[in-house]
This record gives structure tokens, C-alpha cells and sequence, in this order.
């Protein structure tokens, strides 16, 4: 059975993204469907972000795609603190916005059971390179594993 904070937080999330969407992001969608990426090379990141969407019964958010690759390549869940240890990890990794801080305030004060989660992947972002502002789009036909390799970027 699910605890308050975590319908909080799921409840927050959802009435966010359309806000955060017209205020923040400039990019155009993506255009892209599960079955599109699902074409892709099997090592690809298309491929596997394709798989990760249709494995948790996903589609792409438009302007939101970013958000997706970002469990693929770091290999993070879908719960609520897998999802606030990935913005950790982000963090880590450089990425600042008042989003990614209220996520991580927001989390810390309602999963504080899960602070050491929240520090060992703030700490693998520290030491992967800076990939959070990769243009991901034009990288769909790289292979996951080249990309994990060069950019050091361990699993959560």
C-alpha cells in the first residue's frame, strides 16, 4: 500500500508537467512513438529507450523525452525514490534548475529513509561526465554501452 508522501509526490509530478512544460522547455517535441523506436538497433539508445517505455506501459512526453533517457542510460527505476535518486544523480552530474531543486528538497524532506540512496547516486553523477545537456535525439542510433562508457556513467 502506498504511503502519503509517495501519492504526494506522484500527485505533484503530475500537476507539474504541463506547467513545467510551457514555462521551461523550448525544445520541439520529439515526434517519435515506442513502435518508431523499437526499430532502432538492438544496442541502440533508441531501441532501449523504446524498450523502457513499452516495458512500464509508457509513452513519450513530448518535450519531456530527455526524461527517459535519462532512466535508460543511469538504468533507474520508476518509483518514487528511484525517481528522486536520479535527480540526484543529475545533480550531481551538473544539471541546476528550480525544478531539479524542488524535486530534491521536496524528496529529502519526504523520503529522508532513503538519504544514503539519495547520496551514493549524487556521488556516480559527480563522477560520470556532464551528459545531462546532450541533444539525445541525434544520438538514438549510438549504442547504450558506448555511450555509458564514454560519458562514465555507472547504474544507479
Amino acid at each position: 500500500m502506498k504511503t502519503l508522501r509517495y501519492i504526494l509526490l506522484e500527485r505533484l509530478y503530475e500537476w507539474s508537467k504541463l506547467p513545467y512544460r510551457l514555462l521551461f522547455k523550448k525544445e520541439s517535441p520529439w515526434g517519435i512513438s515506442v513502435k518508431d523506436l523499437l526499430t532502432y538497433p538492438m544496442e541502440s539508445l533508441g531501441y532501449h529507450l523504446g524498450c523502457f517505455l513499452l516495458k512500464h506501459h509508457f509513452t513519450p512526453e513530448p518535450q519531456l523525452e530527455d526524461h527517459d533517457i535519462y532512466h535508460v542510460l543511469t538504468g533507474s527505476g520508476i518509483s518514487v525514490p528511484e525517481e528522486i535518486a536520479m535527480q540526484f544523480y543529475l545533480f550531481g552530474n551538473g544539471k541546476r534548475s528550480l525544478y531539479l531543486f524542488t524535486v530534491l528538497s521536496i524528496g529529502a524532506i519526504l523520503f529522508p529513509d532513503h538519504i544514503k540512496q539519495f547520496r551514493d547516486a549524487y556521488k556516480k553523477g559527480r563522477k560520470a561526465h556532464a551528459f545531462y545537456h546532450l541533444n539525445f535525439l541525434k544520438l538514438l542510433q549510438q549504442p547504450l554501452i558506448t555511450l555509458q562508457y564514454t560519458f562514465k556513467i555507472t547504474t544507479i
